[in-house]
């Protein structure tokens, strides 16, 4: 529910837009795993605490009305860590894409509000510390990758800003490749896009051998590789993680034309900068 500090001028839709989940791209995932697309108005906590309960073993916890926050005074993360509630604004974009990561991820979201109380019970909640900061752009703008070693080398022409050779030299490879939309606030700005939309890349590599295709179907499989390496929370501070990802980059997910003159515009597919 926290307010969507990314881009502080972007202004999302005041209404309902269901037909966002009825066409190919960015949103499919979401509308393959709730039915969005058949809702005549924003979800309710009440329905998607319902959502919540089909997909994860959270059982005992719900979405609530942020009012209930409001009423209550304690701070977000301790509100959650304490009550197992999750407060949401109602009728706001930010706050359902929130609660649908909540569904699709809840082990890695439950991991993260656990860091970020420690993290508050250290050193406070009037600044967020350096961990909580690397946790927040995770939380709001992350994609995912899961890769093998054999693909390890779109990732290093990601990470070097080799955005051609990455999106569309290779754009048949992005397929098996399979990005995922973690952070919530990616999607609420993704209601309307527009160039300069960009997300913080996190990489997991998973083993060539040992994995059936079943192994690796599904959110369960990312959602344990990505809790499993948020318990050791130096890993936010690696250089290799949270790179910059422009989000209408990736093969399928912009509506207009990818061709080689979308990628040439370096005003949103920067070249990176080399330190002497």
């Amino acid at each position: 529910m926290q307010k969507n500090s990314v881009n502080p001028r972007f202004v999302a839709p005041t209404e309902w837009q269901p037909e966002l989940f009825l066409q190919p791209g960015l949103f499919s995932a979401l509308a393959a795993t709730f039915p969005l697309a058949e809702q005549k108005h924003f979800p309710s906590p009440e329905l998607l605490t319902q959502w919540l309960h089909q997909q994860t073993k959270l059982q005992d916890w719900c979405f609530v009305d942020s009012a209930v926050l409001d009423a209550d005074g304690r701070y977000y993360e301790d509100f959650i860590y304490q009550t197992r509630q999750i407060p949401m604004r109602l009728n706001n974009w930010h706050d359902l894409f929130g609660a649908l990561i909540w569904c699709l991820f809840p082990k890695s979201k439950q991991l993260m509000n656990q860091l970020h109380m420690e993290q508050i019970q250290q050193f406070g909640s009037k600044e967020r510390s350096k961990v909580r900061h690397k946790l927040t752009l995770l939380d709001e703008c992350g994609v995912i990758i899961c890769f093998k070693a054999s693909q390890r080398f779109l990732l290093d022409l990601l990470r070097n800003h080799q955005w051609t050779e990455a999106f569309y030299q290779h754009k048949n490879l992005w397929a098996e490749l399979n990005p995922i939309i973690f952070g919530h606030a990616n999607y609420e700005m993704a209601t309307k896009p527009f160039i300069g939309l960009t997300a913080k890349l996190w990489c997991i590599e998973w083993p060539e051998q040992g994995l059936t295709e079943t192994d690796t179907e599904g959110y369960d499989f990312v959602d344990n590789l990505l809790a499993a390496q948020l318990v050791n929370a130096e890993l936010l501070f690696d250089n290799q993680q949270l790179s910059p990802l422009p989000l209408l980059g990736v093969p399928g997910w912009h509506q207009q034309v990818q061709d080689l003159a979308f990628y040439a515009d370096t005003s949103y597919f920067r070249p990176k900068r080399h330190t002497t």
